[in-house]
Formats: C-alpha cells, structure tokens, sequence
C-alpha cells in the first residue's frame, strides 16, 4: 500500500509541470531587474558597474536554465533520476526477502 502510495506521488510530480505563466514571470523579471540594475550600480562603482551587472545576469540566467532542466526529473537525459537502476535494486532487493 505504501509503494503504491509513493508510486502515486511520482506520478503526479511527473505530470504537473510549473506553469508557462510561472516561467515567463521570472524571465521578465530577470530581465528588467537586470536593465535597472545598472542605474544603482553606477553612481556607486562607475564603469565597474558593468562587469558587476554581467555576473549577476550570469547567475541568474544560469539558474533559470537550471531549473528549467530539473523541471522534469523522469525523463531519459543524462542529468534525470535513474529509474532504471532505482527499480533494478527494488526487484533484487524484493527478491532477496521473498527468497
């Protein structure tokens, strides 16, 4: 009962994606905090405002593309979970104790 209870539960962490709405919400404002972001930045570091700005438009943008990547954990890319090998030792495991 408890399996299939967890089983439920993948299936629906499988099946609900995040919204498109979501994902273009943090886009825009990614992108206009960094347009604005310059105007703080320069009356307090001048011309080193733009390296500043480009780094944190680095780590934004690369956690967005990240969990955009993690967004679906079930697939069969080389960064997903390994179902396979997680239901290999499920069976062996299962096969030890009834044997």
């Amino acid at each position: 009962m408890s399996f299939a209870d967890i089983c439920g539960a993948c299936e629906r962490i499988k099946n609900t994606p995040i919204p498109f709405s979501y994902s273009s919400f943090i886009k825009k404002f990614i992108f206009f905090y960094i347009m604005t972001l310059p105007i703080g930045y320069t009356f307090i570091l001048g011309f080193y405002s733009i390296p500043v700005v480009v780094f944190i438009f680095y780590v934004l943008a690369s956690l967005e593309l990240i969990a955009e990547e993690i967004e679906d954990p079930f697939g069969s890319d080389s960064n997903d979970l390994p179902i396979e090998k997680i239901c290999q030792n499920i069976k062996k495991s299962v096969a030890d104790i009834l044997l």
